[in-house]
């Protein structure tokens, strides 16, 4: 075994980085909705605005991406505390990645039409 990561580049590592990239994602979403929320205490008219502004396909698009982050990150953190925690854990991380992986896409295949509902009717109609 090389000296060094456990991953190189195999699935190990680019789930650390997908963990870190979507956590990033996250906070981002967090603050901003902080920011937008604390708006209303400032200019009720300009928090309507923005209420509107996040009414659009293109936010809504944004929206199943951050659902699609959030489900990746705790279903991957959860993988996480299996491989820190249970005695089997580092042997069997490949297979629980992937079992994340087919979790993640089932839940986010469920959850398509109920978040994209508005934009794919205002798209093509219904």
């Amino acid at each position: 075994m090389p000296a060094g990561t456990l991953y190189r580049g195999r699935e190990g590592m680019w789930s650390w980085v997908a963990h870190r990239v979507t956590g990033v994602l996250i906070f981002f979403f967090l603050f901003a909705h902080v920011l937008d929320t604390a708006l209303v205490r400032v200019s009720p008219e300009s928090y309507d605005t923005v209420i509107q502004t996040y009414k659009t396909p293109l936010v809504n698009l944004m929206e199943y991406g951050l659902t699609a982050a959030i489900l990746f990150h705790a279903l991957n953190g959860l993988r996480v505390i299996a491989v820190d925690f249970w005695s089997k854990g580092p042997r069997l991380q490949k297979q629980m990645l992937w079992t994340v992986v087919g979790v993640w896409v089932v839940l986010l295949a469920a959850s398509f039409y109920h978040i994209l509902q508005h934009t794919l009717r205002t798209w093509f109609g219904g």
